[in-house]
């Protein structure tokens, strides 16, 4: 694939017939990968040759049994041993539904509510009779591979002595994330994969049982997450950055207010 330049934000919006703001068609009508394709094989190499120093590894995922009850109505996590005697073989059963843990949001997942449609303009009709947008797609592009940004807000309201609730609509602003990045000495370049730390994973692993069921059981979803604004976009935007991840259960604060 050929360079894209990227538009400033106020160039936005690309496909005149979408919602505001949209990035549709910037890499081409049939690209499945959105800012996936900043991951180019150059930044890639800096990454790699640049950040690499002791060669430590770390899981970012969380166990997919770890909530106790997933929120939104999903299904929890069920595994089945399946035994097949007379040998002493074991197979796993695993039902689950794929939010019911650490797992990206793909282009199939959320369309833009008032136009009904998904990343380049594609349809619900198109989703259910195809496979295009699936993540299957970032596989078959070598996965979501580059340089790792940690924004640590929770160790930095631990330092400060401040509370953000994790089991509240607690909105992370964009001038906390920009002053924690400061303080931490992070600069951003494109294609970066930006974390977002905000303490609900450490939260939610000191609930028992029944306080993790009746939480994911509240007919109103309130969690930690950051500020759904117009002024986060523009930062996302205009640090090119190739991914946006968080350890809350949606990136944004929940229930949204503002775009999402």
């Amino acid at each position: 694939m050929s360079p894209v330049t990227i538009p400033s934000f106020d160039d936005l919006t690309l496909d005149p017939s979408g919602p505001k703001g949209n990035a549709w068609g910037l890499f081409g009508k049939d690209n499945h990968l959105g800012m996936l394709n900043l991951l180019t094989p150059e930044v890639v190499k800096q990454a790699a040759s640049e950040e690499i120093k002791i060669g430590a590894r770390f899981a970012l995922d969380w166990k997919l049994n770890a909530l106790h009850k997933p929120a939104f109505g999903r299904q929890s996590f069920e595994k089945k041993i399946h035994h097949k005697a007379p040998r002493v073989v074991n197979d796993d059963i695993l039902v689950f539904n794929t939010q019911c843990s650490t797992q990206w949001d793909g282009f199939r997942h959320y369309a833009n509510q008032a136009y009904k449609l998904f990343y380049n303009g594609t349809s619900q009709e198109t989703i259910e009779t195809t496979d295009i947008l699936g993540i299957d797609s970032w596989v078959d592009n070598g996965g979501v591979v580059g340089r790792g940004v940690l924004i640590d807000i929770a160790s930095y309201a631990e330092k400060n002595q401040l509370t953000f609730p994790a089991f509240e609509s607690t909105v992370i602003s964009l001038d906390l994330i920009k002053k924690v990045a400061a303080e931490q000495g992070v600069s951003f370049r494109p294609g970066d994969i930006l974390f977002v730390r905000v303490g609900f994973t450490k939260a939610y692993e000191q609930l028992s049982v029944e306080e993790g069921i009746a939480l994911g059981q509240r007919p109103v979803s309130r969690f930690v997450g950051i500020e759904s604004s117009e002024a986060t976009l523009r930062w996302f935007w205009e640090n090119q950055f190739a991914a946006v991840a968080s350890d809350a259960v949606a990136v944004e604060s929940s229930p949204v207010d503002g775009p999402q």
